[in-house]
């Protein structure tokens, strides 16, 4: 059995939408205080709380404060649990020191499993049932429909979501993405948001430039909002009526963007899954790539490529891929980039050649072959992957198995240990290929 997860937008009436934004501001008070809770323990006392702790504090809590009794207790407990991820997560030196919450920043909350609450649907549109609550229209279309495991209530720009997570059946899952066993090799870039090839066929897609296109609009909303007072909380001002409606209106231009990428990625990927079970492309830090450009002559034309390649959603695509690909049973292959240099190999004859970025067309100076540069690149992936690029030969290490729903995240220790493990220079072996990932 595989777990996905189905959104549906909810229409609450005016008396049930009351009681929602209520049933959000206790949860954030709870967060809040036990937050607290941890702090002032071990600041006073030198005692830390662990999640248990506070978990079998939940019925004197409720004895003391009556109005959290009409509150799942399950919930509550998801809330605790939040409050414990984000402390895990700070002392393994991936976030930072969990702070207070505003309402404004406190999203909704957790059914953890199926109790209090009851989906009425088959996976295109329905009502949803909140104990204490009250039942809640909702629409929107699932593309499989499973035995509901848990539920997310979030509210986002003024509107309330629910998140609902569906154990789904295998075979189910792998009927329902039809495709067939070829294999393409595709290569990402800014301008070709993806040059695919299989073999036999190439093709190019153009990236569409959502943000650049949206960016005047951008600045003009962004210069109105600066003519009007700003709030200010250290100094107790608050926001004006018209910055309120210009900062709407910004966010929803930028709403319309990630929307308009998310459905970009979904389109052409699905469409790339459809004809294909195998994916090869190479390996890429997006995160490395896109880092904030450094003091010098050319900060502008290096913030110009990072917003290029934000712009294109090189990451989204890849985690799509991979995603959909675990539905098929299929194979993500990253070619090890450094090792291969699928820009600089001529896919005829091997011969290799450094090129700069403003040369967009493969001209071989050896054997004359001629090609658009990143088909040129995917064809040498390609080749790689087939174990026919003369010296290097695919290696099973870099076949991700996608068959499993979500990859395993590395542990991490405290920062003194990340330090070490960052001075540490990567140790090869044979096979291996000398990247920043391949650091362990």
């Amino acid at each position: 059995m595989a777990l996905r997860r189905g959104t549906f937008k909810l229409y609450p009436t005016k008396k049930v939408n009351a009681v929602l934004h209520y049933h959000r501001k206790l949860h954030k008070d709870l967060y809040n205080a036990a937050v607290s809770n941890r702090i002032t323990s071990y600041k006073k006392f030198g005692k830390t709380v662990s999640y248990f702790e506070q978990q079998n504090c939940l019925p004197d809590f409720k004895d003391v404060w009556t109005e959290y009794k009409v509150i799942n207790s399950q919930a509550l407990q998801a809330t605790l649990k939040r409050v414990d991820f984000a402390f895990q997560r700070f002392f393994k030196g991936l976030g930072a020191y969990p702070k207070f919450k505003s309402i404004r920043h406190y999203s909704g909350w957790t059914y953890p499993s199926f109790t209090g609450w009851k989906v009425h649907s088959n996976g295109d549109n329905g009502y949803l049932e909140l104990a204490k609550i009250g039942q809640i229209q909702m629409r929107g279309k699932a593309r499989l429909w499973g035995h509901p495991k848990a539920l997310d209530i979030v509210h986002r720009h003024g509107e309330w979501y629910a998140s609902i997570i569906l154990e789904i059946d295998d075979t189910l899952l792998k009927n329902s993405r039809p495709s067939e066993n070829g294999t393409i090799a595709i290569d990402l870039g800014c301008n070709d948001a993806i040059a695919w090839t299989n073999g036999e066929e190439n093709g190019l897609v153009r990236a569409p430039r959502f943000l650049r296109s949206s960016e005047q609009k951008n600045k003009q909303l962004g210069k109105a909002k600066r003519r009007k007072r700003a709030p200010n909380f250290k100094k107790k001002i608050k926001a004006s009526r018209r910055w309120k409606k210009t900062q709407n209106q910004v966010s929803k231009l930028n709403r319309k963007v990630a929307n308009q990428r998310q459905d970009f990625v979904h389109q052409e990927t699905t469409r790339i899954i459809s004809g294909n079970s195998t994916v090869v492309t190479e390996k890429l830090e997006v995160k490395k790539m896109s880092a904030k450009a450094k003091k010098g002559k050319r900060k502008r034309q290096k913030t110009g490529l990072n917003k290029s390649i934000l712009d294109v959603g090189m990451g989204m695509i890849k985690d799509a891929l991979k995603a959909k690909l675990s539905d098929i049973d299929g194979l993500f292959v990253e070619v090890p980039t450094r090792k291969v240099k699928p820009s600089q190999t001529c896919p005829k004859c091997r011969h290799q050649e450094k090129k700069t970025l403003d040369q967009r067309t493969h001209v071989c100076n050896n054997c004359g072959y001629t090609q658009q540069r990143d088909i040129a690149s995917a064809e040498v992936m390609l080749l790689w992957y087939s174990n026919n690029l003369q010296g290097l030969g695919t290696n099973l290490l870099d076949v991700d198995d996608s068959s499993s729903i979500s990859p395993t995240r590395k542990t991490a220790g405290t920062m003194k240990q990340l330090g070490r493990v960052k001075r540490q220079k990567p140790q090869l072996t044979d096979g291996d290929v000398e990247t920043p990932s391949s650091t362990k």
